[in-house]
């Protein structure tokens, strides 16, 4: 199902782009600028707010907050048409790497980088 509703969003990404012929404008270069603004934007909203009240943001802010989100999400997911990559199978590949880069036993409750684990 997620499967199916990630393909259904890149579909209709693609008609969105093509029916304004800003296929031209996507480029992975673009397209991951776009992406690294989008990000800023999100991390704009947390910027000077303390971590209990990033937890607990009102409704209105989580609409922005989600915006931007949706935003990140739409470029990454165009970027990865534009570059052949199934974002799925990408990240159960990359889940497979963390899960030996963070053995339970190692890094269960901890915060460090992975080549600080002892």
């Amino acid at each position: 199902m997620i499967k199916d509703s990630l393909q259904s969003l890149i579909l209709e990404l693609r008609a969105f782009s093509k029916e304004r012929d800003w296929d031209q404008f996507h480029s992975p270069k673009n397209l991951s600028m776009a992406l690294a603004t989008e990000t800023g934007e999100l991390m704009e909203h947390f910027q000077w707010i303390t971590e209990t009240e990033s937890q607990n943001i009102d409704d209105s802010k989580k609409v922005e907050v989600s915006f931007e989100m949706a935003d990140i999400l739409l470029y990454l997911v165009r970027m990865a048409d534009m570059l052949e990559i199934d974002l799925i199978e990408a990240s159960h590949q990359k889940m497979a790497v963390n899960h030996k880069k963070y053995p339970i036993a190692l890094s269960k409750g901890k915060h460090q980088k992975y080549t600080e684990l002892k």
